[in-house]
C-alpha cells in the first residue's frame, strides 16, 4: 500500500459518501430503517469521527473534539436521543474539512510509514485497515 493508491481511494470514498448524502434533509437523516440500525445522521457522523482517528495517525489535527464525536463513535446510543444529533449539514461541511486533511497528511506520509502501518495488525492504527472501514459505512450510506 502506498500513499497515491490510499489518496485514490479516500478519494473514491469522498465520491460515493457525498453522492449518497447529496439533497438530504435534516429530516431525512434522522430516520432509522425500519428494522433496526443506524440512521444517516449518525453514520456519516461515524464516518467524520472516525476520520480524526485517521488524521491523528496522519499527523493532521482533528475535525472534532471527542465531545463533538462521543454521540457517533462505536458503542454510543446510535442517538436514540434525536437532540445529540449534530446539524447534518454541519457533518457534511465536517467531512469536506476532514477530507482536506486526510490528502494533506497523505502527501506527507512516507510509504514506509505506511508500510509500517500495515504491518500493526490494530486495525485502528491502521490507516488502510480504516479505509474498508469507512468503505463499509459508505455503502450503508447508499441504502440509507
Amino acid at each position: 500500500m502506498n500513499r497515491q493508491a490510499l489518496t485514490m481511494l479516500y478519494g473514491i470514498n469522498h465520491y460515493a459518501i457525498k453522492a449518497n448524502v447529496a439533497d438530504v434533509t435534516e429530516a431525512e437523516s434522522l430516520v432509522s430503517p425500519n428494522t433496526g440500525g443506524n440512521c444517516m445522521n449518525w453514520v456519516l457522523g461515524h464516518i467524520t469521527a472516525t476520520r480524526n482517528v485517521i488524521l491523528g495517525l496522519l499527523g493532521q489535527a482533528p475535525v472534532w473534539t471527542a465531545e463533538e464525536a462521543a454521540p457517533y463513535v462505536r458503542g454510543s446510543d446510535g442517538l436514540k436521543d434525536r437532540g445529540k444529533a449534530r446539524p447534518f449539514a454541519s457533518i457534511v461541511a465536517d467531512f469536506d474539512r476532514a477530507q482536506e486533511r486526510l490528502m494533506a497528511g497523505l502527501q506527507k506520509v512516507s510509504d514506509a510509514d505506511l508500510n509500517a502501518s500495515l504491518a500493526n495488525k490494530d486495525i485502528p492504527k491502521n490507516v488502510a485497515a480504516l479505509h474498508f472501514h469507512e468503505a463499509y459505512h459508505a455503502g450503508q450510506l447508499g441504502l440509507l
